[in-house]
């Protein structure tokens, strides 16, 4: 039976990539032909629709921008809800807010289905390499059932507990990650202001008590990594515009759970004025040409 993937963009493409490296057939749709044509040549299978889709396949993944296009994808009318049976799995790997996570999963409970939320860490490179993390929220009986799906996609599976606690899980995740790298851009700027050569203190940095991901993995300087978003002027990778929607959500969640994040509202911030100055589209790393000054519009 072919696995339905609806959402086709630089995460997404990659993941039924690697369905189709591991056997699977794959029935897709995006809303841009592009990114369906590509999938196709791969050796995916066209749908028109997202009705399609659902029609066409019992298990149907989704990875999509936002909390309004997962519900649109899975509530309206020609959603894949109202196409699910009692031998649908749905399995929505799209980074949202838990409360509208839970809202579709009630939904697709109440035709019989099951489904998983299960957003992934790893970024384009994971997905590529087939070795994105899967944080799910939902059944254990309903994981062990999408266990074998998700394997062909990444490499780590965590079971986070109920319905939206993979949603949970990866915006603190996030709001760790967009943290980290705004703190090393500071610190890799201000030392290249006060005449420090900015490889040098990044690998001194790599190796002392400020290590982190973005740091000795996805460093955000120019000439310090290659293959790495700062390497190629942060084309590709994961868009800054992402990163601020991610911590909307992140705020949005602290406040219903009287968490105080202020170092994380500081983030938001930043990345919300890369958005406002038209740089939603560059890596998050851009963040270190922000704090230089040398971003332009």
């Amino acid at each position: 039976m072919s696995i339905g993937f609806i959402g086709l963009g630089q995460m997404g493409g990659r993941m039924v990539k690697n369905l189709l490296r591991n056997g699977r057939e794959a029935v897709v749709y995006d809303v841009f032909e592009g990114s369906v044509a590509q999938a196709v040549s791969a050796g995916a299978s066209r749908a028109d629709t997202v009705a399609e889709v659902g029609e066409r396949c019992s298990t149907v993944i989704t990875m999509l921008p936002s909390s309004p296009h997962v519900t649109e994808v899975y509530l309206d009318a020609d959603g894949l809800v109202a196409r699910a049976t009692p031998e649908t799995l749905f399995i929505d790997s799209s980074t949202i807010d838990p409360a509208t996570s839970r809202k579709v999963h009630e939904a697709a409970g109440e035709k019989g289905a099951v489904m998983l939320d299960a957003p992934v860490s790893g970024g384009v490179g994971g997905a590529e390499a087939g070795t994105l993390t899967f944080m799910v929220g939902g059944a254990e009986t309903t994981l062990d059932r999408a266990k074998p799906v998700l394997m062909d996609m990444g490499a780590n599976i965590f079971h986070c507990g109920g319905p939206g606690t993979g949603e949970v899980a990866k915006l603190c995740n996030n709001l760790a990650m967009a943290v980290q790298m705004v703190g090393t851009a500071e610190a890799l700027n201000m030392g290249e202001n006060l005449g420090m050569d900015t490889k040098v203190l990044a690998n001194i940095m790599n190796t002392s008590t400020s290590r982190c991901w973005s740091g000795d993995t996805y460093n955000p300087a120019p000439g310090v990594l290659d293959g790495v978003p700062a390497s190629r002027g942060y084309e590709g990778g994961f868009a800054s515009a992402l990163m601020e929607k991610d911590l909307y959500l992140a705020m949005d969640a602290a406040r219903d759970s009287g968490s105080a994040i202020p170092a994380g509202a500081q983030a938001h911030a930043l990345y919300s004025l890369m958005k406002a100055q038209g740089h939603g589209d560059l890596d998050f790393g851009a963040v270190f040409m922000l704090l230089k000054g040398d971003l332009r519009r």
